[in-house]
């Protein structure tokens, strides 16, 4: 038990001292060292510490394996502190297509962080899964703490020996469709340990080595087809489906989900899932799958975040993912990045508050601990290396875009995923000197990837359909108007790269935005937007006032119309409407719960927006 909270409080120590050592980027030359070589940022001619702090809990924490007894598996989830209940239960792979733990009628209390089942109590009548029989099972388990707080749902391989029990590599999450095309897709699956593993799809084995964490791809499969597949690790054996893309340009009839905006709401319980919605995210991916989805776009705020701790956010990641993980186990689920998914450094004083992207950006920055935590497609942008405000042109400089922005398709429908809070700098606004970049802010050399690939599928006589989605609305409705690519009207906003601030402000910028999307690009059919904890949509058009009073700047002239779809109605407290230029465009806005789905019919496209909790539509139009 020391050992583990020990381990825990070297884990912060270290990454502590990490950033201490590490270099200090040239994107952000207001910092530098105190003579311990801690780091400092300088703000207002006063130099601002860094906060030193340890993660409240962390993955490492639940992740541990269990130890075996005589009687069963003991837990240690580190920390003497921990105190709590343990529920636990079987989970039957075969029982149903989205196996979930059928909880025991008693728990276990965690003391000092430790916690003890006698699996014998799972014999007999309550042996649903044949664990006895077959002497191996699947125990899934949640943790609670004391207060109440929901902190991680985990799960348990053991098998039956002589002397009573064993703790054998457990499949920890997954596995994940992702990557879908029309000849195959990508596995995500992880264990607690290193484990080998196998496949068995369509008359074919695909095999993975001995590791923790595979990304196994699947080929040589046939379009539009359905596939049972079979995940094989030690005596396991998991049963999925997945059916493949159909052939690029068929026009067959299929439906998509979007929505975003899952971090903890309000309400306790599984609405308070250490970091996440975890009830209403499990019925927004019950429900797409019960429509038929063949997929499901997430963009952006799938988590609380905003923290100082890669363990801290891995576990939160972590309880997103097991809350739609039954889901995942056949419809790919493309995750985009939003504001709530940023790691900072924090350097606070009596009088100031800065954060800023964390780093060394290769594998501590936000956006690595986003790549390394999603199987996304790698066809994005590098970075902002090689911009005009790059200080360093021969030199990496900023984060890696890959697998924060990209782009994929399904038949005749692509969809191009951004980043709009990428290098970002929660203060900026109210603090310009400490450099980054804006929420809500495309830069320059992600704008000239938008162009190409946009430019691409227009040009692509198989597409006819394209979507657009950030996290941040072009035009918001309800909880961001002094932020997104609005703020309040006020153009002056704009990144700092090495004390230079960009040459375009926000509205500026959301202009070259629309100008690629509705002036050069008549297939993007819609654009899909989050970070507003609500459902509305915005007809935009020639003739909508997008302006504030006495713009000093050129304007754009909208070619056609074109509907901002917003969808943060996936768990988080709600917001209500505000009021902007463009409001009298604004239609269906509501705060009840929200799945879009976009039923596509070859070159036409019906919307329907369905409430996940009562199943209520809350609207429905043809889109196009």
């Amino acid at each position: 038990m020391r050992q583990i909270f020990l381990a825990g409080a070297l884990l912060a120590l270290g990454q502590s001292l990490f950033a201490q050592e590490a270099d200090i980027p040239a994107v952000y030359p207001q910092l530098s060292r105190d003579p311990q070589g801690l780091l400092q940022i300088e703000i207002g001619g006063v130099r601002v510490p860094m906060r030193q702090s340890e993660p409240e809990h962390d993955l490492q924490q639940f992740r541990r394996p269990p130890v075996a007894t005589a009687k069963g598996l003991e837990f240690d989830f580190g920390g003497s502190t921990l105190s709590g209940t343990l529920f636990y239960g079987l989970i039957d792979p075969d029982d149903s297509r989205h196996p979930l733990p059928v909880y025991f009628h008693s728990s276990e209390p965690i003391v000092g962080g430790r916690a003890s089942i006698d699996l014998g109590r799972l014999s007999g009548r309550y042996d649903m899964t044949g664990w006895e029989k077959s002497g191996h099972g699947t125990l899934g388990f949640r943790v609670v703490r004391a207060d109440g707080m929901l902190l991680h749902d985990g799960k348990a391989d053991f098998a039956k020996t002589a002397d009573g029990f064993a703790s054998v590599p457990t499949l920890v999450e997954g596995p994940f469709v992702n990557l879908l095309d029309h000849q195959g897709a990508t596995l995500r699956f992880e264990f607690d340990r290193p484990q080998e593993a196998w496949v068995e799809i369509g008359g074919k084995r695909f095999d993975s080595p001995s590791q923790r964490l595979h990304e196994l791809a699947i080929s040589g499969l046939e379009p539009d087809s359905l596939y049972e597949y079979v995940l094989h690790h030690g005596g396991f054996a998991w049963r999925f489906s997945l059916r493949t893309a159909p052939r690029p340009g068929s026009r067959a009839p299929f439906t998509f989900a979007y929505a975003s905006d899952s971090r903890s709401g309000n309400g306790g319980g599984e609405r308070d899932f250490y970091g996440t919605n975890a009830y209403i995210m499990k019925k927004i991916a019950a429900l797409a799958v019960h429509e038929g989805a063949v997929f499901m776009q997430f963009t952006g705020d799938l988590i609380n975040g905003y923290a100082e701790h890669h363990q801290e956010m891995r576990l939160q990641y972590a309880n997103w993912k097991r809350a739609v993980e039954p889901f995942w186990h056949h419809m790919p689920i493309y995750a985009g990045m939003g504001n709530h998914e940023a790691l900072n450094f924090y350097f606070i004083d009596s009088e100031r508050y800065v954060m800023i992207d964390q780093f060394p950006f290769a594998d501590h920055s936000a956006e690595s601990l986003f790549a390394e935590q999603f199987t996304n497609p790698t066809n994005g942008p590098e970075s902002e290396d090689g911009a005009w405000y790059d200080p360093r042109p021969r030199q990496a400089d900023f984060p890696s875009y890959s697998e924060t922005a990209f782009h994929y398709r399904y038949d005749n429908v692509a969809v191009v995923s951004l980043n709009s809070d990428y290098l970002y700098a929660p203060t900026l606004a109210e603090t310009p000197e400490s450099g980054g970049n804006l929420h809500g802010y495309l830069m320059d050399r992600q704008m000239e990837w938008l162009a190409q690939t946009l430019k691409a599928y227009q040009q692509d006589p198989t597409i006819d359909h394209i979507f657009v989605t950030q996290h941040t609305p072009a035009f918001p409705n309800g909880g961001h108007m002094a932020d997104d690519m609005w703020y309040n009207g006020n153009n002056a906003h704009r990144p700092v790269v090495a004390g230079q601030p960009a040459r375009e402000g926000i509205i500026q910028r959301r202009d070259q935005y629309l100008e690629l999307l509705v002036n050069q690009t008549p297939k993007v059919a819609a654009i899909l937007t989050g970070d507003e904890h609500n459902y509305n949509r915005l007809h935009l058009g020639p003739g909508v006032n997008i302006y504030p009073p006495d713009y000093p700047h050129a304007k754009i002239e909208l070619s056609r119309p074109l509907l901002q779809i917003n969808n943060g109605a996936a768990g988080a407290p709600y917001y209500a409407q505000e009021t902007g230029p463009w409001s009298e465009h604004v239609r269906g806005f509501s705060t009840q719960n929200a799945l879009v789905f976009f039923h596509v019919h070859g070159p036409s496209i019906e919307v329907e927006v369905l409430n996940p909790v009562t199943l209520e539509r809350v609207d429905a139009y043809t889109l196009r």
